[in-house]
C-alpha cells in the first residue's frame, strides 16, 4: 500500500519520511475516495469509519518539532535548536491556538497611546506659538540674527536706561521735523541698528570681525531700500548726564551734523541703537528707510 505525505499530499512508496516534496515528517497510508452512498469504487464499503465525502482529502494532523528548551518549532527534526541550540527536538502536534489573537490588528489608539504625552507637549507648544504667548523666534534658526556679544553697555549705563535713550532720540528728531514729516519708530529697523553698531564696537575693540547681515533678515515694514547712519561721540561721557533725554539730545545733534536734512525729511520710518563702549565713548547707529 503506497503512503502519502500528510501535508501536501505527495504519495511515497514507503513510510520513510521526510517528504520530498515540502519536507513534512509525517505520512499515512493512502485513503481510497468513497461516494456518498459509503462505497468505494470498487463496489465495496469502507468498514471501521466514517465515508470521506467525495472530492476531499483527509490529511490528519500536521506535526513539527519543538525544542524542549525554548519552544522553537521546526519543519524537520534537524537539532540543534536555530534559536537556542539545545539538541533536543521532540515531534508535537501543531496547533493553531492563539493565531486568531496574534492576526488581530490594533486600532490606531492602541498605538498612539504610548505617544500620547508627546502628542500633548506639541500641540501645547503649537498653542504658544499661535496665541503669540511664547514667540518662534526662541527657536534656533528662526528669526533676525542676534546681535554680536559687544563689551561695553548695551542696556543700562551711569544709571541711564540706554533703550530709553533710543525712544528719546526718535522724539527729539520728531518735534524737530515739519508736521506732514512723519517718521514711526521700527522695531526691525532697531533690531538692524543693534546687530550693526554692536558689529562695529566689536571690530573695534576686539580681535574679531562678525558675520555681516542684511537688513531683510529683521522684521521691519521697509518697502524701500535701508539706510544706515553710524555716529560716534567721542566728546561726551554718560557720567555728566542726570537723565535719558539729555543724551537723547547730544545723539540727535551729532546725527543731525553728520547727516544733514536725512535725519528730517526722505524716510517713513526709523530705529536707533546706543551702545557705550569700554572707554567710555557713546556709539550710535541710526536706521531709516
Amino acid at each position: 500500500m503506497k503512503w502519502r505525505c500528510t501535508r501536501c499530499g505527495k504519495p511515497h512508496a514507503e513510510d520513510d519520511p521526510p517528504c520530498d516534496e515540502c519536507g513534512h515528517n509525517a505520512f499515512e497510508k493512502a485513503i481510497v475516495r468513497v461516494d456518498e452512498s459509503g462505497d468505494d469504487r470498487s463496489g465495496g464499503e469502507r468498514s471501521g469509519s466514517e465515508p470521506i465525502p467525495s472530492g476531499t482529502v483527509e490529511t490528519g494532523p500536521e506535526y513539527v518539532w519543538a525544542c524542549t528548551n525554548c519552544g522553537r518549532e521546526h519543519v524537520r527534526n534537524t537539532p540543534p535548536c536555530s534559536r537556542c541550540g539545545n539538541p533536543d527536538l521532540e515531534r508535537v502536534e501543531q496547533t493553531y491556538e492563539g493565531l486568531e489573537r496574534d492576526l488581530d490588528t490594533p486600532s490606531w489608539f492602541e498605538v498612539a497611546k504610548p505617544y500620547l504625552p508627546i502628542f500633548v507637549a506639541i500641540g501645547v507648544i503649537v498653542a504658544l506659538f499661535a496665541t503669540g504667548i511664547v514667540s518662534p523666534t526662541i527657536l534656533p534658526g528662526i528669526g533676525p540674527p542676534s546681535p554680536p556679544d559687544a563689551p561695553g553697555q548695551d542696556s543700562t549705563a551711569s544709571g541711564l536706561d540706554l533703550e530709553a535713550v533710543d525712544q528719546a532720540v526718535h522724539d527729539r528728531l520728531k518735534e524737530e521735523r515739519e508736521p506732514s514729516e512723519r517718521r514711526t519708530y521700527d522695531d526691525g529697523l532697531a533690531g538692524y541698528a543693534e546687530y550693526q553698531n554692536q558689529r562695529i564696537v566689536v571690530i573695534e575693540f576686539e580681535d574679531r570681525t562678525p558675520d555681516r547681515v542684511n537688513a531683510d533678515e529683521f522684521d521691519h515694514n521697509c518697502e524701500a531700500a535701508v539706510q544706515g547712519a553710524p555716529a560716534v561721540l567721542t566728546d561726551v561721557s554718560v557720567d555728566d548726564y542726570a537723565d535719558e533725554s539729555g543724551l537723547a539730545a547730544d545723539i540727535a545733534s551729532a546725527l543731525r551734523s553728520q547727516y544733514g536734512d536725512d535725519m528730517r525729511t526722505g524716510f517713513d520710518a526709523e530705529g536707533i541703537d546706543v551702545h557705550v563702549a569700554p572707554n567710555g565713548d557713546v556709539y550710535a547707529f541710526y536706521a531709516a528707510c
